[in-house]
């Protein structure tokens, strides 16, 4: 079994719903003891940064915050891609805790020979 998971996330706030889903499949990996990955591109890039990921998707979904803040405790770690980070002129200085600029290369070098599970928002 691979224990190993990858949440490539590609959506920032302009789908509060899709960005849910996507730290919940990524918190329920983590908080179950698989070494998780999310790879931040396109406008997901914008919630690496410190104050960003706010607000609740929908009535009964956990606050964003929540998620965040489950996702690190359980060790999490975000790849954000650095084309799509330095395109929009985003401060390294504003990064979460967690989150590094890393494409591709590094992003299959971290999952190294082994199986993986990867979810894709």
């Amino acid at each position: 079994m691979p224990n190993k998971a990858v949440i490539s996330l590609a959506t920032g706030l302009e789908d509060p719903e899709k960005v849910t889903v996507a730290f919940l499949v990524a918190v329920g990996a983590a908080e179950t003891g698989r070494d998780t990955l999310m790879f931040l591109s396109k406008e997901a890039v914008r919630l690496s940064l410190t104050g960003t990921a706010t607000g609740t998707a929908c009535d009964g979904c956990p606050p964003l915050a929540d998620l965040l803040q489950r996702y690190e405790a359980a060790g999490g770690r975000y790849y954000v891609c650095p084309l799509c980070f330095n395109a929009k002129h985003l401060d390294t200085d504003d990064l979460i805790s967690g989150a590094e600029l890393n494409g591709t290369v590094p992003l299959w070098k971290w999952i190294g020979d082994e199986a993986a599970t990867t979810f894709s928002y």
